[in-house]
């Protein structure tokens, strides 16, 4: 039967990145018999600036009908100035939201050809391999009530809120669970349960949860001291499951930890396996249009698709092999170059892979 795959380019970057990510498929349809349909819709500033809205109804209604989406990146100095709740970021978030997108897939993966790349001494971070789950769709970005307003002395004052109901955590925490049990077999939480009562909840769920799965060791840790841990002895985790805020910040800490946050994929799923597949970096305008980006974070979402929501896995190994295959060449985009490789565009990198693939 054929998957239906929406791109949805957006921004600074992602229309150059996204056009390798769809180079990469079409190799995969034509030569190892990946049946997709694609097409393609606006979100974000591009949608903005064509119909006043960064996420049009059409292209709601496009990534509902999808089986899986390809996402660019959003967001960029040109819209800086839009009111709040147009600005492009508040599309992706509304489309995580509508589409019950509540489990965040952020693997941070060091290929060994970039070990001297990471700002982390080399056996520290050699053979890192990890998964950070983050929850997605609740949290301190969407608990209300939330606001910016002046208060009784007449100063602004701004709030959010952090909540969480069981049920939430409970899905996102068996999420982990569920991965943890097919890689390592070990899942730490990260909190903040001796401030938080929401975290006090968070860990009380994981705890009854662990009865479920007597062959994951689960283990907890204060958000502050897991990320320092990160950086001191990463290779100490194996899958790493926390809330919104935690999540984002967790995760891009990690990105250092593999050389560039030009390598780092991510998958957003629902709870029926149904994804939206991006790179973790954002949307670069300052280099957007020269072919400098790295396309291998996307290139290595669409590893993810075909693992996680299209059920290819063998085709997700061709994906991540054709990676490494490049970097034994010695091809290199500007984030992750050595003095010993040559430098590659963005043209060139997506293309050795798509031409690896074929």
């Amino acid at each position: 039967m054929t998957a239906r795959i929406l791109v949805m380019p957006g921004d600074g970057v992602g229309p150059e990145i996204c056009r390798e990510a769809v180079r990469v498929i079409d190799a995969l349809s034509n030569d190892h018999g990946l049946d997709v349909e694609l097409d393609e819709a606006l979100v974000g500033g591009a949608a903005i600036d064509a119909e006043g809205d960064p996420l049009p109804e059409s292209s709601l209604e496009a990534a509902r009908s999808a089986d899986a989406i390809l996402f660019g990146a959003i967001g960029g100095p040109k819209w800086d100035n839009v009111e709040r709740a147009k600005r492009p970021e508040s599309g992706l978030l509304r489309l995580r939201s509508e589409l019950g997108l509540f489990a965040n897939l952020r693997p941070a993966i060091l290929y060994p050809q970039l070990a001297h790349v990471s700002t982390l001494k080399h056996e520290i971070v050699a053979g890192l391999d990890l998964m950070i789950v983050r929850e997605l769709t609740g949290g301190l970005y969407f608990g209300k009530p939330s606001g910016l307003h002046k208060n009784a002395n007449g100063r602004r004052e701004a709030y959010n809120t952090m909540r969480y109901d069981e049920a939430e955590i409970e899905r996102v925490g068996r999420a982990a669970f569920d991965i943890a049990r097919a890689r390592g077999g070990r899942l730490c939480s990260a909190d903040k349960a001796n401030v938080l009562d929401v975290s006090q909840l968070w860990r009380d769920v994981m705890n009854d949860l662990s009865a479920d799965y007597p062959d994951v060791e689960l283990t907890h840790m204060y958000v502050d001291n897991a990320a320092m841990q990160l950086v001191r002895a990463p290779k100490q985790f194996d899958t790493i499951v926390t809330t919104n805020l935690f999540g984002d910040i967790l995760s891009d800490t990690s990105a250092m930890l593999t050389g560039s946050i030009g390598m780092l994929p991510s998958a957003s799923m629902d709870a029926h396996g149904k994804g939206l597949y991006e790179p973790v970096h954002g949307s670069a305008p300052d280099i957007a249009g020269q072919g400098m980006a790295n396309p291998l974070a996307i290139i290595l979402s669409v590893g993810m698709m075909l693992r996680y929501t299209l059920g290819r896995g063998d085709l997700a190994d061709k994906v991540e092999n054709a990676v490494g295959y490049a970097l034994d060449r010695g091809l290199r985009t500007r984030d992750i170059m050595g003095r010993e490789t040559q430098m590659a565009s963005t043209q060139e990198m997506g293309g050795a892979i798509a031409d690896m693939l074929r």
